[in-house]
């Protein structure tokens, strides 16, 4: 991946960001509000089924579990959409591709970077959710950019090498769904990681979603210590993904207009 070439086209970059984001909510009824729907409606049906009837633990008997799961739905949401979207950004953008020189790298770029702002617009909901249950958050809070920094180059290592890979094999695009939903039950979004046997704990903390989730809670709920072993672990996983996905998608992106 050409770096230089990418900060050379910057301008794209925000185009197709921007592009993407006017066809999320071009002819659509409620436009933007989607964003925030979508974790909210799944909140709502995890706090009856898992947090009412099943009687989940959230750690901390003062939180309740609409906030657990709240906090986890964010960044799950944005990650499970962001990967979908970038695996499929190549084979979605064909006449691009076969026309025009530019930075592939670019179009799963602009797709993740384009869920930010779904992202934001579904975090401002969380702010009368924690008014409600009487919920402030201390200086902690500092360090969810951070995690979110992580997601977002979790979700575009993955991305560009989903992408890549979707080029050769179409069977991604049909695969990539599945293995999203499979991905929610084995990472802490509905439970905490504490519920996991502790002999088990290690191979939790080889997916990095699990790390940057539990530091996004301890972030905004006060009283959580932030476990900085397990985000530690995260950012070295992202680390070794991104780069991976990255080599990945260079070593393959000059046969992508032949055969895409």
């Amino acid at each position: 991946m050409h770096l230089r070439e990418i900060v050379r086209s910057r301008e794209l970059l925000y185009f197709l960001v921007w592009r993407d984001v006017k066809i999320r909510n071009k002819q659509t009824l409620l436009g933007v509000a989607w964003a925030v729907l979508q974790p909210l409606a799944t909140m709502l049906v995890f706090t009856v089924f898992f947090g009412n009837l099943a009687k989940i633990s959230t750690d901390d008997e003062a939180v309740p579990y609409a906030v657990f799961s709240y906090i986890a739905l964010l960044p799950w949401t944005f990650f499970a959409a962001a990967l979908t979207n970038a695996g499929n950004s190549l084979v979605t953008n064909t006449d691009l591709l076969t026309k025009v020189y530019f930075p592939r790298a670019i179009l799963p770029a602009s797709t993740v970077l384009a869920g930010l702002v779904d992202l934001a617009i579904a975090s401002v909901l969380l702010l009368p959710l924690l008014a409600f249950y009487g919920i402030t958050p201390d200086a902690t809070i500092l360090v969810l950019p951070l995690a979110v920094g992580l997601l977002v180059l979790l979700a575009l290592g993955l991305g560009m090498f989903l992408a890549a890979l979707n080029v050769a094999y179409r069977d991604v695009k049909y695969a990539l769904p599945f293995a999203v939903q499979l991905l929610l039950f084995v990472t802490p979004v509905i439970y905490p990681t504490t519920i996991i046997p502790e002999k088990f704990r290690y191979l939790m903390a080889l997916n990095p979603l699990g790390g940057i989730i539990e530091t996004c809670r301890a972030a905004v709920l006060p009283g959580r210590a932030i476990d900085w072993g397990q985000f530690g672990v995260a950012a070295a996983v992202t680390a070794v993904v991104f780069a991976a996905g990255a080599l990945y998608f260079h070593s393959t992106e000059r046969r992508f207009a032949d055969i895409v």
